[in-house]
């Protein structure tokens, strides 16, 4: 079958997609002629000094990387030229190159060398490296100059006010399209605006789904978070009013000099001749809109409540409740003793935890559960099946646990480096798009000093890069902030109980429609998306719990406080507030949405993971759905404005100065647990730990030998690194006598004494080496997974777990939870439990072990003859059934099939790379000095 690509929310916007069918070489010679001259934006290449700030620390070493490029808008002759000729804006694709190039260069990396593979990350332009600079709108008080080689904007202001429209205006040069698809993603009305595509159909659903807000209720999130933070509220009001009208101030200068995204020709917005149309100004509200998305996509642990229910439910009738509740707790893993941790020093830190005597819980009854629906009055082109499909995706997608994680840290302290100083490799993995979801820029002004990478159109603050002596990153955590609740049914289905009256839900709706455009030409169709809320959040499920009518519903503790992270974002960027790590991990404190942050200077290191956890009630087990009722609710929960009690900074995992730290979304502490099922014996993020380790021990750590320990594990086949060896040892117990299989085994042997990578044989060659090796464990996995486990537990059971755990995730998955293409792998899948029942058949010890022995029943002859029939119809398969072929590749191309391919969120396209599994925007930093 088909793989499917993508799932990866944002991998799904379809915007300009069919100009293979309506351009001819001539038509766009016509159109270009037509558009070049008259609408380049006038900006004065001077050749004077930047501003550049006195006060930076790192002497040279900070580096960073964020491809394809830092400009994502393009004109519609730009447009016109890369469809047709494949030509890139300037800076449109400069970063990918070098980016790409990492993963057959960083064997013989030294840290001379970083920035072949790097930019330079120092504060400043020098002077002959000034590419342009202008005073926005002809504003005296802020600057942006422009570097000639990435073209990243370094905004100097000499007004906070200033230099928050420089940052504004600079983002909208670069990002404003995207900006835009953004607003309208958030609020539920991408159709409307980028066209009906399917992909487009399910993404607004997803986040529409997750975040039903209204006008008011944006307004009242920025209303609540300038009034809850004093002096710094209100700043933070003056810098996004700054910004917007910064942004606003490029959308005129734009529209007036004709130089605006050729997008907004391309989906029937503009008029390419007449110039007739509106881009539409950016208000406060949108960018609260804006950030329920990122949120929603990287910050939002939890959920999953009613599918762990049914798993435990297949379990309870397969085994009988005691032995299938045991079952049960041995494959969700809460606090498995064998996980990988980023906080290693011994310390616990409890959350989450299951209590000893459950209160509350609310099981649904068997085969009573019915999926909220959110589409109705489906018409057009909105009632074929690839648009109800793409429904059935996005709910999924919205309603699981295993959220997008993605981004890893490797931060050693100075006592194992060669230098004294800590160095730091880190970084978000947001997904691989064009133009990308992340913009860079440096900001210098009154209270702000930083550089590094913002989400755009939030980029009034840099979000994860450097200040003047230390810098930041962050990495998906995921711990549970969001809760199921069993309300009451009463009167009717849209009726229900609260606080014993029963009380009537709130409905809100947004209606789409669309019709064809040049980009895309999906045939006209309407429908309307519908949400009952109720004070215990939106309605997601239907049942019955012992007979009665409820309704599921999701809360989240950062729901309606999509804005109140801004704070802390504020202090990263204020050199008068971070001054160490203490400070550090004060801002990170501010961010309500569930992330690990990481620090370096040239002294300390730091972690902190952030988020508002709910205080549950006593009882209260986080995995399922309880009863909405005062009891079960939230200490001190108020649902007017949905806030509560949290638990202390002191309670979340946090560290100073610990040997080293790594992170790639794994397991956080003992005891605290993260809603995501696969936190077991192994983990991706072992690939980090087991190299990291090894460094430290030796010492003298460089930045170039942390760089290679991550590009390493980037291009690392977890399952053949830390489980193949296991599943080898199985099948060496007995000499292997059909002919095929020995060949297999023995190239799969091979592959891992040669270090079990996914690498080219040869930069450029797009071929693998051990391409046989890795065919045959692609196909091999899910074969084994199935016939490993599905005899024991039985199909039900399963097929219940399967839904709690994907099986697999490799690069070339397009089953996983990330799709195709995407670089994010190995993240979900059910790896430690093969490895847990695999040593345990062996005979070695298991700390944490399943339940049950399932391979083979539990014999070794048993398991070994499993392993041995599986390898044997994996190896028969051939290439074109194991990558059967996409939109991107031909069936049969392996190295097309697990390349990352820059998704299209406008009109640019750019070519593939090979696969890396490492972090979009990522930074290398020592600090050499401290202020």
């Amino acid at each position: 079958m088909p793989r499917r690509t993508p799932h990866f929310a944002l991998d799904t916007v379809r915007t300009p997609r069919r100009f293979h069918g309506f351009l001819k070489t001539a038509s766009v010679c016509v159109l270009i002629t037509g558009l070049l001259s008259p609408f380049s934006p006038a900006v004065a290449a001077e050749a004077r000094p930047a501003a550049t700030a006195a006060n930076d620390y790192c002497g040279g070493r900070c580096s960073d990387i964020l491809p394809p490029g830092e400009n994502g808008n393009a004109t519609l002759a730009q447009i016109l030229l890369n469809q047709a000729f494949g030509s890139q804006p300037g800076h449109a694709e400069d970063q990918l190159g070098l980016y790409a190039d990492l993963a057959k260069g960083y064997p013989a990396l030294t840290d001379d060398k970083v920035n072949a593979f790097f930019d330079d990350a120092s504060f400043g332009v020098p002077a002959d490296q000034v590419a342009s600079t202008e005073k926005p709108a002809g504003r005296g008080d802020v600057t942006i100059v422009r570097d000639k080689k990435t073209g990243v904007p370094h905004i100097t202001g000499t007004t906070r006010y200033g230099t928050e429209f420089g940052a504004g205006y600079a983002a909208a040069e670069d990002r404003l399209w995207l900006m835009d698809v953004f607003r309208h993603v958030g609020r539920g009305q991408l159709t409307s605006f980028a066209g009906g595509a399917p992909a487009n159909q399910g993404l607004e659903q997803q986040f529409y789904r997750n975040a039903p807000y209204t006008e008011a209720d944006l307004q009242a999130q920025i209303d609540n978070a300038v009034a809850g933070n004093g002096a710094r509220g209100q700043q933070a009001l003056a810098d996004v009013n700054a910004y917007l009208a910064g942004v606003n101030a490029y959308i005129d200068a734009s529209d007036a000099g004709r130089y605006f995204p050729g997008e907004y020709v391309l989906t029937g917005h503009k008029d390419a001749i007449t110039n007739a149309g509106t881009i539409e100004h950016f208000k406060v509200t949108d960018l609260v809109a804006l950030a329920s998305v990122v949120g929603s996509l990287f910050g939002s642990g939890g959920g999953g409540e009613v599918n762990n229910a049914l798993s435990l439910l297949a379990a309870q009738a397969k085994y009988g409740v005691e032995e299938g509740t045991r079952v049960w707790e041995s494959f969700r893993e809460r606090n498995d003793p064998e996980a990988v941790l980023t906080v290693h020093d011994g310390r616990s830190f409890p959350y989450a935890t299951k209590p000893d005597s459950p209160q509350g819980e609310a099981l649904p009854d068997a085969g009573s559960v019915t999926q909220e629906p959110l589409v109705h009055d489906r018409a057009g082109s909105a009632a074929t099946s690839a648009a109800k499909s793409a429904s059935t995706t996005a709910a999924r997608t919205t309603l699981s646990s295993a959220r997008r994680g993605m981004s890893n840290a490797l931060v050693v302290s100075g006592e194992h480096t060669a230098s004294g100083h800590p160095v730091a490799v880190f970084g978000p993995q947001t997904g691989y798009f064009a133009p990308q979801l992340l913009l860079l820029q440096e900001i210098q002004g009154p209270g702000i000093s930083a550089r590094g990478a913002s989400f755009a159109g939030l980029s009034m603050y840099v979000e994860l890069g450097r200040g003047q002596d230390y810098a930041w990153s962050a990495t998906t955590s995921g711990q549970d902030i969001i809760d199921t609740y069993a309300v009451e049914l009463c009167q009717d289905d849209h009726h229900y109980l609260y606080h014993g009256t029963c009380t009537a839900m709130d409905q809100v709706e947004q209606k789409n429609a669309w019709k064809p455009t040049v980009a895309d030409g999906t045939a006209a169709g309407s429908y309307t998306m519908r949400v009952w809320r109720t004070e215990y959040g939106p309605v997601q499920y239907r049942a019955t719990v012992g007979g009665k009518k409820v309704a599921y519903t999701t809360l989240r503790s950062s729901y309606l406080h999509e804005a109140d992270s801004i704070i802390g974002f504020q202090m990263l960027n204020d050199p008068g507030f971070v001054k160490g790590p203490q400070d550090f991990q004060q801002a990170a404190q501010h961010i309500n949405y569930t992330f690990n942050w990481f620090y370096a200077d040239s002294r300390h290191t730091a972690y902190y993971n952030s988020g508002d956890n709910p205080v549950r009630a006593s009882g209260v087990d986080a995995e399922f759905p309880v009863w909405a009722r005062p009891a079960y609710e939230w200490r001190n929960w108020d649902p007017a404005t949905n806030t509560a009690e949290y638990t202390p900074p002191s309670g979340h995992p946090n560290s100073i100065d610990q040997d080293y730290y790594i992170s790639w979304n794994n397991k956080q502490a003992e005891d605290y647990t993260a809603a995501p099922w696969g936190e077991g014996s192994v983990h991706r993020g072992n690939l980090l730990e087991d190299r990291v380790k090894k460094l430290a021990a030796s010492g003298g750590v460089t930045r170039a030998a942390l760089t290679k320990a991550m590009a390493d594990a980037a291009l690392a086949d977890l399952r053949a690194e830390d489980v193949l060896p296991k599943l080898l040892k199985v099948i060496d117990s007995a000499q292997v006598t059909d002919p095929a299989t020995a060949t297999a085994v023995n190239k799969l042997r091979a592959w891992v004494s040669a270090g079990a990578r996914r690498t080219e044989t040869s930069a450029g060659s797009k071929t693998y080496a051990d391409a046989d090796a890795i065919r045959i464990l692609d196909a091999w996995w899910p074969l084994l997974v199935k016939a490993e486990f599905e005899p024991g537990l039985g199909s039900d059971l399963y097929t219940a777990f399967t839904g709690n755990l994907p099986v697999d995730e490799a690069p070339s998955a397009g089953h996983g939870p990330t799709g195709a293409h995407a670089g994010s792998s190995f993240q979900y899948g059910w790896w430690s439990y093969v490895d847990k029942d695999i040593r345990a058949v062996l005979g070695e010890p298991v700390r944490g072990p399943l339940a049950q022995r399932y391979c083979g029943g539990g014999s070794l002859t048993g398991c070994r003859d499993v392993l041995l029939g599986t390898l044997k119809q994996a190896a028969g398969m051939t290439a074109a059934q194991v990558y059967p072929g996409d939109d991107q590749c031909s069936a049969g191309d392996q190295w097309c099939a697990d390349s990352i391919a820059q998704r299209p969120l406008g009109g640019i396209k750019h070519y593939r790379i090979s696969w890396q599994n490492r972090p979009t925007y990522q930074q290398v930093v020592e600090f050499t000095s401290h202020r």
